[in-house]
């Protein structure tokens, strides 16, 4: 009774072979999707990290031109505490070294800019109009060094 059993290798070969064969096949058209997708992603993460970065100092100045003219037309108290946030961000964005969306001139440049926080601030909490020229010239000040 034993019995001489032959496996199938005609069918089973034939049928892993297409089923291989399929595989293979959805690999390359799910590759050929994707890979122009991740090329395309990428271009514009990049593109949102320099958006992102260009952002941060557009804030930056806002703030100290929000100062400037708050102290201007006599809003002392605004204009502190815009210029308080100025300091702070630009503290902030300097301290973060090599991340920082500053260039390492920019951020040499903006060190003596730290000198006169107190005296503004302290002049802005007085309410004393010669801030205001105090804050016009800090903001020149600024500006040439972003603009290098």
């Amino acid at each position: 009774m034993s019995k001489d059993v032959q496996p199938k290798p005609l069918k089973t070969n034939h049928w892993m072979r297409r089923v291989i064969i399929y595989a293979v096949l959805l690999l390359v058209v799910f590759l050929l999707g994707f890979v122009p997708m991740w090329l395309q992603s990428r271009e514009y993460s990049s593109r949102l990290s320099v958006a992102e970065h260009q952002l941060t100092l557009a804030r930056i100045q806002d703030t100290l031109a929000s100062a400037v003219i708050d102290a201007r037309r006599g809003d002392y108290e605004p204009a502190r505490q815009s210029a308080s946030n100025f300091f702070n961000s630009l503290r902030a964005e300097t301290d973060k070294g090599a991340d920082s969306t500053l260039s390492p001139a920019q951020r040499e440049g903006v060190q003596p800019l730290y000198t006169r926080r107190d005296e503004i601030i302290t002049l802005l909490a007085r309410g004393d109009p010669a801030s205001a020229d105090r804050l016009s010239d800090l903001y020149v000040s600024y500006r040439k060094i972003m603009n290098k």
